[in-house]
């Protein structure tokens, strides 16, 4: 036997890279997890050209998600120009055609880690987030079976018992992302590691969000329209970053959410986590015609 019988002839890749009968399947998840807002449903998740742990979930949704007419944009923890976020990018407008863009208001599908753009999406736009970890009830239950059992009864009891310990020992909540959220009244989900100044954000929001965990093989969804309230104590509000009174070194831009830079003198400069949000405002000095969409937030208060 040579090794040149053991190889297939060339052939090109399908559209979109994944197979048609893994497009089906991931459509098919994708209409439970729309269906059961917060329900994690269980796939079969597929292999892509990057490692576990750096967006294979979010990847794999992108990919079914895909057509030719497709305007993608992706960020990492804000950024549009990170490694992980070009590489993704060029090879998603590679397989598919799609046009790649770093507007906000131009993109049909987003593509996100860690962050949820300033500006505000529409009906037409679809948010895909990667997530690490998708069971929110892991830090109390590591047995994913009955963590499963949990949720089937809707038993949230020794998530508040954490909120309340955290409160009792620091005199405020301590979660800082990944902030457990009660979708549609019924299913407690982790939103993936997006700071509390962005699960406001989808709570009653214009578009589709869909959370993917290519690791895990877990995926849900918050539809249009869909309450996302944060677990709070009626007496405890609760409360995002306090980023109203600091400013971006670049743009010029107060309230809205910072990137804390540390400096050789002991202090700290702050940048704009929206990367191309803050590139916006530095053109709009310039006198260039820039369009900036309506934000989230205003000076620092969810509008």
């Amino acid at each position: 036997m040579k090794l040149q019988d053991l190889t297939k002839p060339w052939m090109a890749f399908n559209y979109g890279f994944l197979d048609e009968s893994a497009k089906r399947e991931m459509r098919r998840r994708i209409l439970k997890a729309i269906a059961v807002p917060g329900y994690q449903v269980p796939y079969a998740s597929r292999e892509v050209p990057i490692a576990r742990g750096w967006g294979t979930g979010g990847l794999q949704v992108t990919l079914t998600l895909l057509k030719p007419t497709s305007v993608v944009k992706v960020i990492d923890q804000g950024s549009d120009d990170s490694v992980n976020a070009s590489s993704i990018r060029k090879f998603v407008a590679r397989v598919g055609g799609a046009v790649e863009t770093e507007d906000t208001m131009a993109a049909t599908i987003i593509q996100s880690r860690h962050r949820i753009p300033e500006e505000k999406l529409h009906e037409d736009q679809i948010l895909v987030l990667q997530v690490p970890n998708p069971e929110p009830l892991r830090p109390v239950q590591p047995d994913m079976s009955v963590a499963r059992e949990m949720h089937g009864d809707a038993d949230y009891g020794q998530l508040w018992l954490i909120l309340y310990e955290q409160l009792v020992k620091s005199g405020r909540i301590m979660q800082g992302s990944s902030y457990p959220s009660m979708v549609n009244g019924r299913h407690v989900m982790t939103p993936s590691p997006i700071p509390r100044w962005d699960v406001p954000k989808l709570n009653q929001a214009d578009h589709l969000t869909i959370l993917s965990a290519g690791r895990e093989k877990r995926i849900f969804a918050v539809p249009p329209y869909t309450r996302v309230e944060p677990l709070v104590f009626d007496d405890v509000p609760y409360r995002v970053e306090d980023h109203q009174d600091k400013t971006c070194y670049r743009s010029n831009v107060t309230g809205f959410f910072m990137n804390e830079i540390p400096q050789e003198d002991g202090s700290s400069q702050y940048e704009l986590s929206d990367s191309h949000f803050g590139v916006k405002h530095i053109r709009k000095t310039e006198a260039e015609t820039v369009e900036i969409g309506e934000t989230w937030y205003n000076n620092g208060r969810m509008g």
